[in-house]
């Protein structure tokens, strides 16, 4: 059955999925499906694989686990796909690998810019990929990125969600945001795209935080503020691992919790690879979903 990620939402329930990323080259590849052995009991409803950080077709698992996640796990699966360091030729090879491992959803992505790799410039933004796949002859569902605080690189808030509003127009069905840690600001985020027009579901992206230096490295590649409460949680415990994972995953169960009072149409939950966490924070809301 073709399901697309825009179906899961409207009925009657906040859908929770979850995200998580092939190993790294010198990981075994087994790792990854340790981890969606037991992360398959939590019963998401779809689970999204990020894509390589180079773009590069030769090492990437992507599709494999993508697909391993429907059709050996029975889950819904969305592989992310980037095109800032990739040709067409390139992303022409990787829509027909995804075609034919049976994956159905694509989260469509403009990708990192990668210090000492020329971008391709076939693809400048998400949207220019996007409606590339739509002028394919593919049916696959699209989703595309969102971000609370304004992408990294938009000049402000106003124009980066008119740029949103371009990758709906393009044919995005559904949205995922990037993290943050202050609900006030994604409520305010949702408001002006509701402004700007954009009708498509809108997920709030929770990533539990471990560890500092963890914080630290998605701070400075996201952009996400930091509330005076979070910091100091991480001041108070960065040094007592076990208690700095508990308070990191109480802080994203507190921020759930008031994201479904909220009526959010879905949690897409950043796993880190780490089923511990995903199932603390599964077993802390299942009742409330």
């Amino acid at each position: 059955m073709n399901l697309k990620l825009a179906e899961l939402f409207g009925k009657g329930k906040t859908v929770f999925s979850f995200e998580v990323f092939p190993p790294k080259r010198d990981v075994p590849i087994e790792t990854i499906y340790e981890t969606l052995d037991e992360l398959q009991y939590l019963k998401p409803d779809f689970i999204s694989v990020t894509y390589g950080a180079s773009g590069s077709l030769a090492d990437n698992s992507t599709c494999e686990i993508a697909s391993a996640i429907k059709a050996d796990y029975g889950i819904e699966s969305a592989a992310h796909l980037t095109c800032v360091n990739s040709t067409r030729h390139e992303l022409d090879v990787m829509l027909e690998r995804l075609q034919d491992g049976g994956v159905e959803n694509i989260m469509a992505l403009r990708g990192d810019y990668v210090p000492g790799i020329e971008p391709k410039h076939d693809f400048e933004h998400a949207s220019d990929l996007i409606t590339y796949i739509k002028s394919k002859h593919y049916d696959f569902g699209i989703s595309a990125a969102c971000y609370p605080e304004g992408h990294p690189d938009s000049t402000d808030q106003v124009s980066d969600v008119l740029n949103l509003k371009k990758k709906v127009d393009a044919g995005a069905e559904h949205l995922v945001s990037q993290l943050f840690f202050d609900n006030q600001i994604f409520y305010d985020f949702v408001d002006k795209a509701k402004i700007a027009g954009i009708n498509t579901p809108i997920e709030a992206g929770i990533m539990p935080v471990t560890n500092s230096k963890q914080i630290e490295r998605m701070v400075s590649l996201c952009g996400a503020s930091l509330p005076a409460k979070f910091t100091k949680m991480m001041q108070r415990y960065e040094n007592k691992p076990e208690a700095m994972r508990d308070a990191g995953i109480a802080y994203a169960t507190n921020q759930i919790v008031d994201l479904l009072s909220h009526n959010v149409d879905g949690i897409h939950l950043y796993t880190m690879n780490n089923p511990y966490i995903a199932k603390r924070i599964s077993e802390n809301v299942k009742s409330l979903l």
